[in-house]
This record gives C-alpha cells, structure tokens and sequence, in this order.
C-alpha cells in the first residue's frame, strides 16, 4: 500500500503515543514493510521527534567490520516466528564471496549480504534515554540484523559510526520490491531417495548438508521426509518447550540458530530461566533471550548427521509455509564429539514426544 511520507510520520506518532511501541506491528496496521516505515523518518531534523533515521551506505561487510569500537552491544537476528537477541562484542568478523562470520565469544553470526539492501541509523527517544540502532532490511524491506546500543556501549563510537557510513542520499522514503515467489518443491516421485539417502549416510560435516539438498533439488522439510529413520524422525511441536526447560533443569550447553535468508544468528552455551507467555516461548538470560512462538511450529523433526567427529543430532522446528524457526544443537566445537548430555536429552525428547509418520 502507499502511503505519503507525512502520513507514515503521524500514523507512527499516534501508534507510539497510543502505547504500540514495535515497529513490526505498526508497519503491519499500516500495510507497510518495516523498513519503509524507517525510511519514512530519514531526514527528520526535530530533535523532539520520536524516530529519527540516517540512511547507511550499502557497504554491508565494511559497517559489520566497523562494529567492534562500539563495545558490548545487543545483536537481534528474527524471522516471522522466532526472536533472537544476544549481548556481545563484534570480533573476528570476516567476509568471502558476500558470506560474512563474526565469531566473537558471545555474537555469533553468518551474514548473505547478497540479500541485504537497506540500512538505517535509528535514534528513538525513551522515558530515560535514546534508544539508538542499526538496522538492516532486505529489497522488500523485511528486517535481516538490528544492533543496538547498550548502556555500557562506546557511544561515541557508534556516533563515528554513523557520520562515517552516512549515505549522501538522505532523501526519506524507501520503494520496496515484491517478494520472489518460494519455489516450488519437486514431487517426491522425481528425487532419487535412494542416493539422497546414501549421500546423507556419507556426510562427513554438518555444513555439506545444505550442499547436499542443493545437489538433489531437495526441500530442507522435503528431506525430513526422505531421509532415513536412522537420520531423522518426527517428535511433536511441545519437544521445544521440553528441549529448553530440560536443558535448563539439567545445565546442558546448547547451541541454538535462528535466522532469516540474510542472516544465521547462533546461541551457544547453557539457558536458564525458560518462561511460557501466551503462545510466547521465551528464554530470558542475562546476554541472551530467546522468543519462540510454539503456536507457529508446524512440525518438528530430531535430525541426525554423520560427521567425522561422530553424528551430530538436531532438533528441527518448521512453520507451516516449510521455513525453519529454529535449530537446536548440542554445544561443539569442530574436532570434539557431540556432548553425551545432549544425545540423552534428545533421547528423552523421543521417548516423549515420537510420532508416525503412516
């Protein structure tokens, strides 16, 4: 729907002094993206104004490379299920090929910039401070990261930040593209299961898997269906719930990946105090939550995968359109086997939560 750039300025104004404080939802009343909803207010001057914006240049490994002086800072990563946010600093970054990793100790992050497309500087006054952030959203101005500024961040840093990346275009307004269409899936008479099946059992890394569904046109939920049932069986959607206050109960490290086509965002260490909100599933530690909406998982699948450290076990939650919310795994690192803790964790989840596929 199109709107004129006042009128998004007001209608943000009114939803903002009516108590609706995420950007999301007031995008969605409007019938907007979120980022033209960002968009709208790059070029407001009024210190007073409650969303000030600053158009980034799209120079998107350059601004993630240029993080670490900000400190310790909150990185969210979401998709339209799932909510991950981790407090952190952004080291060890790198980028080959439009690929980029941050592996600092608590962020964690694998960036597609071929799907990035907009970023934005946002300031937003609150009742003790100014929420400032970085925001980044794809051609349909579809959020991929945010990173915002924390108390104990190098302000100063952040404001070098954004005179440095400030694009030369700070006209408001963003003209977003229509999303492509998902792909069809292939019918399943058409896959050669039988050598799918032999190049799973073959794997010898987690991370030749999607390379694996790429060779055979097959569905990340396809192949839940077609593989093995040595490799992958389907558990009820409540096994998140049980995987997390188990994991919480019993002090296992977990790691835990959400993201979106732009970008991976990875947990890795224990959870602690889980909390159920409504349809809401929530993690809420100090450094990391999560948000979970279990009335969104459409099924669940334990996955196993042969690796040269042994199998490395998952649990899978898709939504209803086939899109993964979440993965969960036991703590590793390359070279070390998977954590006995874990692999009897999943074991309960079977025990529990198994189900037929007949």
């Amino acid at each position: 729907m199109s709107h004129t750039i006042e009128f998004i300025r007001q209608q943000f104004l009114i939803e903002r002094q009516s108590g609706k404080a995420r950007h999301r939802d007031i995008a969605e009343k409007l019938q907007i993206s979120e980022g033209e909803l960002i968009a709208a207010h790059v070029g407001v001057s009024n210190e007073g104004a409650l969303m000030r914006a600053t158009r980034l240049q799209p120079v998107w490994p350059a601004l993630i490379k240029a993080l670490e002086p900000l400190g310790e800072v909150m990185a969210l990563t979401r998709n339209l299920s799932c909510v991950h946010e981790k407090t952190g600093v952004y080291t060890n970054v790198s980028d080959t090929n439009h690929v980029g990793l941050v592996l600092g100790a608590d962020i964690d992050l694998r960036a597609f910039y071929g799907q990035w497309a907009h970023g934005f500087a946002v300031s937003e006054p609150g009742e003790n401070s100014t929420q400032q952030s970085l925001q980044f959203f794809d051609a349909t101005g579809t959020a991929i990261h945010k990173v915002f500024i924390k108390p104990q961040s190098n302000v100063a840093a952040y404001e070098a930040l954004v005179v440095q990346f400030a694009d030369a275009n700070q006209q408001p307004g963003l003209v977003p593209l229509p999303a492509a269409p998902q792909a069809a899936e292939k019918p399943d008479s058409s896959i050669d299961v039988a050598s799918f099946q032999a190049a799973w059992a073959a794997l010898q890394d987690t991370h030749d898997f999607f390379a694996l569904l790429k060779q055979f046109g097959v569905s990340r939920l396809q192949s839940m269906r077609l593989g093995e049932e040595q490799f992958v069986q389907p558990v009820n959607p409540a096994s998140a719930r049980q995987l997390l206050e188990t994991a919480a109960n019993d002090n296992v490290a977990i790691m835990v990946f959400v993201g979106n086509p732009g970008m991976i965002q990875i947990h890795s260490g224990p959870v602690k105090k889980i909390a159920v909100m409504g349809p809401w599933l929530n993690v809420l530690d100090p450094g990391f939550n999560l948000h979970l909406r279990e009335d969104h998982i459409a099924s669940a699948w334990v996955v196993r995968k042969p690796t040269v450290d042994g199998v490395v076990t998952s649990l899978e939650l898709f939504d209803q359109h086939g899109e993964v919310i979440a993965m969960f795994f036991g703590e590793r690192k390359p070279g070390k086997p998977e954590l006995a803790a874990w692999r009897a964790l999943v074991e309960g989840l079977l025990n529990n939560n198994a189900l037929c596929l007949s």
